[in-house]
């Protein structure tokens, strides 16, 4: 027997014999179950491999975040640098160390 099947004969109780606790838990039970099948079949997600697909994506996605610190930080670094050798351009200019090359 099927989900939809079983989903059925549940409502089919529920409208002759009336919604006890019992007959309303199992209802949504069996709806929760068949739509979390229809996600994961639209997803592609309904094989044996895909355990392996989500550690991957996982996997995957970890990567990216790291590299997208990694890089947010070098520029934040390269960015500092070159502050500070405009600060130093600007300090050696004011003292006249220009004037000491020449």
């Amino acid at each position: 027997m099927t989900s939809e099947d079983m989903l059925a004969k549940l409502m089919a109780q529920a409208s002759t014999q009336g919604g006890d606790l019992v007959t309303l838990r199992a209802i949504v039970e069996e709806s929760s179950e068949l739509g979390a099948n229809r996600v994961l079949h639209k997803l592609g997600l309904e094989d044996d491999n895909a355990h392996e697909d989500l550690d991957e994506l996982r996997d995957l996605l970890a990567a990216w975040r790291a590299a997208k610190a990694s890089a947010s930080k070098a520029v934040i670094e390269w960015a500092i640098r070159g502050v500070m050798a405009l600060l130093l351009i600007g300090i050696a200019v004011r003292l006249g160390v220009s004037d000491l090359l020449r």
